[in-house]
C-alpha cells in the first residue's frame, strides 16, 4: 500500500471517529453519523489499497 494512501486512509479513520466520539457527547446524532461514514469511507480506502497490493505482485 503506498504510504500516501495509507495514511490518507487513517486519518479520514480518526477524523471519523472524532467526529462520532463528539456527536455522541453532545447528543448529536447527524454529526455521530457523519463520524461513521467517515470511518467506513477510511477502511474502505485501506481495503482497495492492500486489494491493490495484494495484485501487485
Amino acid at each position: 500500500m503506498s504510504e500516501h494512501e495509507k495514511t490518507d486512509a487513517k486519518v479520514e479513520q480518526a477524523k471519523g471517529k472524532a467526529k462520532e466520539t463528539v456527536g455522541r457527547a453532545v447528543g448529536n446524532e447527524s454529526m455521530t453519523a457523519e463520524g461513521r461514514a467517515e470511518q467506513a469511507k477510511g477502511d474502505a480506502r485501506e481495503a482497495k489499497e492492500k486489494v491493490k497490493d495484494v495484485f501487485k505482485d
